[in-house]
This record gives structure tokens, C-alpha cells and sequence, in this order.
């Protein structure tokens, strides 16, 4: 088997971030660990998954199983925002589970109580200058929100884990992560997107490549990171395979006219 074309990464403070990932939402037991373990094997080096998943000690088994040096695997999971007050012991049991001495990401997976909650977001940069956390980020949270974590402490998240597909592309949106240094992570890409759009399967047909490659793709292009899931073999292969074509600027266009912006 020959490995994939190395997968991209874009820069965040505290290390790279790959720009196609795993993601295991929904992924349980043997299933989670066979994927993830699946996954390193084809050339995934990106993993994400969260507390509140319950899945972070068959990730933390896969990691084990295969040889692969840590540094190399980008590992992230997530705070549930009902651990609020909790958040180190939380974390000390997520590196226990998966594992690992450190996280490369450790997101809050929503603003506990719909509130930005500047006390939690202390307790993330207190992980990261332990060292214990490289980088650290939100998930879910709005601009507004974003900003109070800022004023409050003058550190921004370093990534924003948000839902993102060619529907929901809102360029003022991206916009504004950019302008405050903030990566867009992209879930559900897939799941919230119609395959049989013109646009997206005539891109398909104009590079050989399947309707999902081409939403994968697009996410890669507007640099939004992006973390399919699946468990399937063939599914994960399909996936890393958005990485061995460029759109055109056109057909990026044409995709990008399907969403809100």
C-alpha cells in the first residue's frame, strides 16, 4: 500500500494542525479503536475526539497499537461543558485514557450554559502553560463569544470547531475567525451537505473523484480544517483521498454558491 500525499497543515499557536482529520463522534468500542487504528495504518495523522464521546480510551489503544512516534499524531479532544469547575481533573482522566502526556488540542465542546465562561477558558490556558496542552480552542461558540474569552484574558482560541459543509459557507463568517487568528475546524462536512449538487458532482466527474472528495477538497482549499467520520475501511480510504486533487478556482466558486454568504 502506498501512503498518501502528506496531508497539509496550517499553522496555530502551540503547533500545526493537519487539515484533514478522523473525527470519532459517534464511533464506540471495538468499532472507535479499529477505525482509529485503521486510519494511522492508511496515513491519518489527525484524531479527534472528546470526552463527552466516551470513546478517548479506545483512541488511547489504537495510538498504543500502532508505531507511530506520538509527535507525529494530532491528537485533540474536547471539555464537556458541564465540567465546568472540573476542567483539570477532566483533563488529567482524558490524558490518562488516551494514553498520552499531552494533547496537541483541547477544545470546550460548547459554552457551558450558552455563556462564553472566560473562568473555564483560564483553566485551558493554564493547561497550556504547563505544558500539558499545546494548543488550546473552543468548539461551537459565536464571534461574540470569542471576543469575551479575548477581552477577558487576551488569549484567542486557537481553533473554533464549528459545523461546516458548502451550505453552510458564510465567507464574512471565516472572515472574522481569520481576522482573530482563529482556525475554522469544520464538523458534520458531509452529513449537511446534498452530494447530488450540481456543482459539486460536476466537479466530481471533471476529476474522476467522488461527490464526498470534492466537499472534502473544498473544505481543504478555503483552509477549514475538516474531520469526516466514519468506521469503514473503504470510507476512510475515499476520505484521504481528497488530498491527491485541487479544484479550480471555479469549481470552488460554484460550490461556494451553495451556501448562506
Amino acid at each position: 500500500m502506498t501512503l498518501p500525499p502528506t496531508t497539509p497543515t496550517l499553522t496555530i499557536p502551540g503547533g500545526e494542525i493537519p487539515v484533514l482529520g478522523l473525527g470519532t463522534w459517534q464511533a464506540e468500542g471495538g468499532d472507535a479503536e479499529r477505525a482509529v487504528t485503521a486510519a494511522l495504518q492508511l496515513g491519518y495523522r489527525h484524531v479527534d475526539t472528546a470526552t463527552g464521546y466516551g470513546n478517548e480510551a479506545e483512541v488511547g489503544r489504537a495510538l498504543a497499537t500502532i508505531d507511530i512516534d506520538r509527535d507525529d499524531v494530532f491528537v485533540t479532544t474536547k471539555l464537556p461543558p458541564d465540567h465546568v469547575g472540573r476542567e483539570r481533573q477532566t483533563l488529567m482522566e482524558s490524558l490518562a485514557a488516551l494514553g498520552t502526556d499531552h494533547l496537541d488540542l483541547w477544545l470546550v465542546h460548547w459554552p457551558p450554559n450558552k455563556q462564553a465562561t472566560p473562568s473555564t477558558w483560564r483553566e485551558l490556558v493554564a493547561a497550556r502553560d504547563e505544558g500539558l496542552v499545546r494548543s488550546i480552542g473552543v468548539s461551537n461558540y459565536s464571534i461574540a463569544q470569542i471576543d469575551e474569552l479575548i477581552d477577558a484574558t487576551g488569549v484567542a482560541p486557537a481553533v473554533n470547531q464549528i459545523p461546516y459543509s458548502p451550505v453552510d459557507h458564510d465567507p464574512a463568517l471565516l472572515a472574522a475567525h481569520r481576522e482573530r487568528g482563529v482556525v475554522v475546524e469544520g464538523y458534520s462536512p458531509l452529513k449537511r451537505t446534498d452530494l447530488d449538487a450540481a456543482a459539486i458532482a460536476d466537479a466530481a466527474r471533471a476529476h474522476g473523484v467522488t461527490p464526498a472528495q470534492v466537499v472534502l477538497r473544498w473544505h481543504v482549499q478555503h483552509d477549514v480544517v475538516v474531520i469526516p467520520k466514519s468506521t469503514k475501511q473503504h470510507r476512510l480510504e475515499e476520505n484521504l483521498g481528497a488530498l491527491g486533487f485541487e479544484l479550480s478556482a471555479d469549481e470552488v466558486a460554484a460550490i461556494d454558491a451553495l451556501g448562506k454568504g
